[in-house]
């Protein structure tokens, strides 16, 4: 699972093999580009935090990587790529095309400040955008919740 977990997330760089050199040499994070494989929504910490643990007690298991900045206080959900969807609400960052995502290796222990809550295991798997929301709003009231909007 490690080396196709490797190969996976590396695969959004823009040379997957300088990545996984890099990472090999001991960088904490490469820049991967979003959009392509997956986007990220990223919110504030504290409900990131809160809409894992329901995920993980919900008995539809949900999967895919989650990553925590924890020099930011925020947590990333990876998601299939939707350049027609926006996310709203407070705090919210949707990261698709164009933009970058620093990533630590799936491999690494934590003790640095981009972690993984869960790794990704290299299957290819995201988390379901209506899943997380369904989350996001239960763990941060309906009003102060993430809601998607479709672009017209």
């Amino acid at each position: 699972m490690g080396k196709q977990a490797v190969e996976w997330l590396a695969a959004a760089a823009t040379d997957p093999r300088t990545c996984k050199e890099q990472w090999d040499q001991g960088a904490d994070a490469v820049l991967l580009e979003a959009g392509r494989l997956w986007d990220v929504l990223s919110v504030p910490e504290q409900l990131g935090l809160s809409a894992l643990d329901l995920l993980r007690r919900a008995q539809v298991r949900a999967s895919g990587p989650v990553l925590v900045n924890c020099g930011a206080r925020r947590v990333g959900f990876f998601l299939p790529p939707d350049p027609a969807t926006e996310w709203v609400g407070p705090g919210v960052r949707h990261v698709g095309r164009g933009s970058w995502v620093a990533a630590p290796p799936p491999h690494r222990s934590t003790g640095w400040r981009l972690e993984w809550l869960l790794p990704p295991d290299g299957t290819g798997a995201l988390y379901n955008p209506d899943v997380v929301e369904l989350a996001l709003r239960e763990a941060g009231g309906a009003p102060a919740a993430p809601v998607r909007v479709s672009r017209p």
